[in-house]
């Protein structure tokens, strides 16, 4: 027994126009994240890192596929039976909640890089960035150009530059933002490196052992990536973080959005853990 001759009727025009929209939208995001990731992919350190999480966006882009060709067509109410049709009502409203999660750690990300807390601070954390080609990156770059502007405004602070993933010629993150701070003009005193820590996590579980957590510090790193570095941050034990996100290019925040979000979902089991234990 086909849709159409089920006794159920079609979709309405709004919701099919709606669903054509929602399927191109998807289809166009999907071609985005490839020509964004398949680059960084052939040309970072963390190629095996790189690539399953080029997966796991791809991985994203099918589930909103799959409901905006639910939308569409009503792919999920198409059972031949009442027990088909009710697994298709369950994995539904499981698809429906799946994306409205990823939406909402998506709109938690992109309000946090809108925060710019420019005030003074003893330190002023500089996050790393995998390089390519042994190169920094347009996003590393503007971390850098960012830190500097901050040390500008405020020379009595001081920069801690974290990053340990190194290229194959041996030279960290941190070493990289060292050697192009030097050559815009940041007197090698003004910073501190840090280049045994080589995740988010462990950058900020090292430096709590160099500060104090108490006392105000300032958060440098790519506007995307915000929202996760000062939970993870606060979670660190910093109790006063204060943002000066560097910007990122437009053209790639699909992309660095859902890195965002995996990395987000990925890090759900130790968020509850520690909530449980505080």
């Amino acid at each position: 027994m086909s849709y159409y001759s089920s006794g159920r009727s079609r979709p309405c025009i709004f919701r099919r126009v709606i669903g054509d929209i929602l399927i191109a939208a998807v289809a166009v995001l999907t071609v985005w994240v490839s020509v964004i990731m398949i680059p960084r992919i052939t040309s970072v350190v963390l190629k095996d890192n790189y690539i399953m999480n080029y997966a796991a966006e791809i991985g994203i882009c099918l589930l909103f596929m799959i409901l905006a060709l639910d939308i569409r067509f009503g792919i999920l109410s198409k059972g031949r039976s009442n027990l088909t049709m009710a697994l298709g009502m369950i994995l539904r409203c499981f698809i429906v909640l799946l994306c409205a999660s990823i939406l909402f750690f998506a709109g938690k990300a992109i309000s946090k890089s809108f925060i710019k807390n420019d005030s003074p601070a003893q330190y002023a954390i500089v996050l790393g960035l995998a390089l390519q080609n042994g190169k920094p990156t347009d996003n590393l770059i503007s971390r850098i150009d960012t830190a500097r502007d901050y040390i500008d405004k405020y020379p009595d602070s001081t920069l801690i530059l974290a990053g340990g993933n190194a290229d194959d010629s041996g030279r960290t993150e941190a070493k990289v933002m060292q050697e192009l701070l030097e050559e815009r003009g940041v007197a090698p005193d003004k910073m501190i490196l840090v280049e045994n820590a080589k995740t988010t996590r462990d950058i900020f579980t090292y430096i709590t052992q160099m500060t104090d957590t108490s006392a105000p510090v300032v958060l440098i790193s790519s506007d995307y990536h915000m929202d996760r570095a000062s939970g993870i941050a606060g979670r660190a034990g910093f109790s006063n973080v204060m943002l000066y996100p560097s910007p990122s290019p437009v053209s790639e925040l699909p992309a660095n959005i859902m890195w965002e979000i995996i990395a987000d979902f990925l890090e759900l089991p130790g968020q509850i853990m520690t909530f449980s234990f505080t």
